[in-house]
């Protein structure tokens, strides 16, 4: 794989000129070309960020052959579907997350990008700053003993309140689990794995989203995850991670690592102040583009195994509280 990366982008909202930025710092990467339902929203995008080649559908852009990769920047509700047009046009896929809507189309995602042997990764950006990066290493190498806890939480006050809006609109996999929630949940993920027990709650708004939760999992030998989301409050934005020997407090906002305060039991602190260049978005993409260059299929730091395991956790609360989207 040539060491220059052409991108091409499927959608143009928030999350599409987040990653445009972010690719903006990266030296090794093109922002090729954009995709939209709507050839004028494409055209404003292009102009925008300076972009060659303007799609106004979803499968050209799938189809060209100008590009490397495609970032999924569409809504929850298309991620499975765009995915696999992209797979199966030869692209490598970053799909942002959530995944998909539910673990049934994550696994056949996935099934996919294996069967076409063909690099697919769900766009957990908070996994790679360095920040992130640190934090697995203190867990690794035993400074925090034995984990017994995550407190973690992502609550802002919403401020667009258009109930046909991508946060409270059922037809669009809206609320804060899909939205905000994964972010704890994928981390708790990354330090214990898959929950051995459940337990949740949440406020149902007016539109019949989730509009916050929380969520308790309890883990192998009994450690705990006590996790939050919100679209009513601004909470703390914080995350404390407690181990047998210290905790280690990740500061807001905990998505975008940038410091550590590591707490021993004797009181005794260091702070580890880390870089984060860009708007965090250029790491997840660097990295997957390190991956292509490297002829692999899938990432060892976001896992497709691991994207299918939090979807069944995002499944099995939805389940509890008898939630389903109208589509499923």
């Amino acid at each position: 794989m040539k060491e220059h990366i052409r991108w091409g982008i499927l959608g143009t909202g928030r999350i599409a000129n987040a990653f445009a930025e972010g690719l903006s710092v990266l030296t090794d990467a093109e922002l090729k070309a954009v995709g939209s339902r709507n050839p004028e929203t494409a055209i404003a995008f292009a102009q925008k960020w300076q972009i060659a080649n303007r799609h106004a559908s979803y499968e050209s852009l799938a189809s060209d052959q100008e590009i490397d990769a495609v970032y999924i920047a569409t809504p929850h509700t298309e991620h499975a579907s765009n995915t696999v047009m992209c797979i199966e046009a030869g692209k490598a896929v970053l799909c942002e997350k959530p995944m998909a809507v539910n673990s049934q189309q994550v696994r056949r995602m996935v099934d996919i990008a294996r069967t076409n042997k063909t690099l697919l990764m769900e766009g957990m950006w908070s996994r790679f700053p360095p920040g992130m990066a640190k934090v697995r290493e203190l867990v690794a190498n035993g400074t925090l003993g034995k984990l017994r806890s995550l407190q973690a939480d992502f609550g802002f006050k919403a401020k667009n309140r258009d109930p046909q809006g991508r946060l409270l609109n059922l037809e669009l996999a809206g609320g804060s689990l899909l939205d905000i929630g994964i972010y704890p949940i994928s981390l708790s993920s990354m330090l214990f794995g898959k929950p051995e027990k459940i337990v949740s709650t949440w406020h149902k708004g007016e539109t019949g989203v989730d509009e916050q939760a929380a969520y308790i999992f309890r883990h192998a030998e009994g450690a705990l995850s006590i996790m939050h989301s919100s679209f009513e409050a601004q909470t703390s934005q914080e995350t404390v991670i407690a181990g047998s020997e210290a905790k280690l407090k990740i500061s807001k906002q905990c998505w975008r690592p940038q410091e550590l305060i590591l707490t021993r039991n004797d009181e005794s602190e260091e702070c580890f102040s880390l870089p984060f260049s860009g708007n965090g978005f250029n790491y997840e993409a660097a990295a997957f583009m390190e991956l292509m260059r490297n002829g692999k299929w899938e990432s060892d730091v976001m896992p497709l195994d691991e994207s299918i395991s939090i979807m069944e956790t995002l499944d099995e609360i939805r389940d509890q509280w008898g939630l389903r989207y109208p589509f499923e």
